[in-house]
């Protein structure tokens, strides 16, 4: 007989592709992973891992259980999902991640509610990037993920993901208050050709969607500096060092000497939360849906206002 957690870290090690990858996702140490592998190939009377180089990959034998074996998961998934629907009780625990901006815009005010509302909900929570979010999500390593894409390019949604939509952010030039713009109501992108950018990091969703939209007005983006969060961007613009996008979500508060100055085509982040389809009856997973959702509304009722 085939052992389920044997099977999931099979799983594991066919999607992260390493020993190491595969303890680190299933949050244990790499010689569990091992003896775990050690006892499957025992029970399946076959070699499952070969070594190549300093690491290993799987045989044929391997390959074909690991097939196997997501297939069995998802079912067990799905069989979980029916059964907390069945009871209808937001139990158990929820693996969360969100970009930087999001997690400091909507986690406090929707795990907060969690909390309150479903006590024996435990959730965990982590600031990751979206695109590393959505391989987390397909992998299994999450249960949800607050993700982005931007109102001219879209985010890909690989298939066997279910999304909602949380909240569209506006998203305002941060510049100096002794830019030549700084006292403008509105101001073009390309208005922006001698300055220069201060950015996400290289190859980054967000980074790739500036260049992208600068490239389309006909500017050269002249790139200054590059960071990950939102008010270390802000630091840079303070200290005059260039201008940047600010999205409104989480960016509070500004620091002094910097002001943000709407764009005249709006711009727009569209921020949305995503699962796996077969976990979507899951009441946890409904219910922290809707927290994010009921603090993305709100958000949206002060930026309206």
């Amino acid at each position: 007989m085939l052992n389920l957690e044997r099977l999931r870290v099979l799983d594991a090690l066919a999607r992260h592709g390493s020993v190491s990858g595969a303890a680190e996702g299933l949050h244990v140490t790499t010689s569990a992973v091992s003896q775990q592998m050690a006892k499957l190939e025992r029970e399946a009377g076959q070699r499952l891992l070969a070594k190549r180089g300093r690491g290993v990959r799987l045989t044929d034998a391997g390959r074909l259980l690991a097939e196997h074996a997501a297939r069995i998961l998802s079912q067990v998934e799905l069989a979980q999902s029916d059964l907390e629907a069945q009871r209808g009780q937001v139990v158990g625990e929820l693996r969360i991640s969100a970009f930087p901006t999001a997690a400091r815009g909507l986690f406090p005010g929707a795990l907060g509610a969690l909390r309150e509302q479903h006590p024996q909900l435990r959730v965990r929570s982590q600031e990751l990037e979206p695109e590393v979010a959505v391989s987390g999500v397909i992998r299994g390593d999450l249960d949800l993920a607050v993700v982005l894409d931007w109102y001219n390019k879209p985010m890909p949604m690989p298939e066997g993901l279910v999304k909602a939509a949380v909240l569209d952010d506006p998203a305002d030039v941060a510049m100096s208050v002794d830019h030549p713009l700084a006292g403008r109501e509105e101001v073009g992108l390309e208005e922006f050709a001698d300055d220069e950018w201060i950015t996400w990091g290289q190859g980054e969703f967000c980074h790739e969607w500036l260049m992208f939209t600068l490239r389309g007005k006909g500017v050269e983006p002249k790139v200054g500096h590059r960071a990950a969060e939102t008010h270390t961007q802000l630091g840079l613009v303070a200290a005059g060092l260039g201008v940047c996008v600010a999205p409104l979500l989480g960016r509070d508060p500004m620091p002094e000497g910097v002001v943000a100055v709407p764009v005249r085509q709006k711009v727009r982040r569209h921020v949305y939360v995503v699962w796996r389809a077969d976990a979507d009856r899951r009441p946890s997973i409904r219910a922290a849906v809707r927290a994010l959702q009921k603090v993305g509304a709100d958000l949206g009722r002060l930026v309206g206002g």
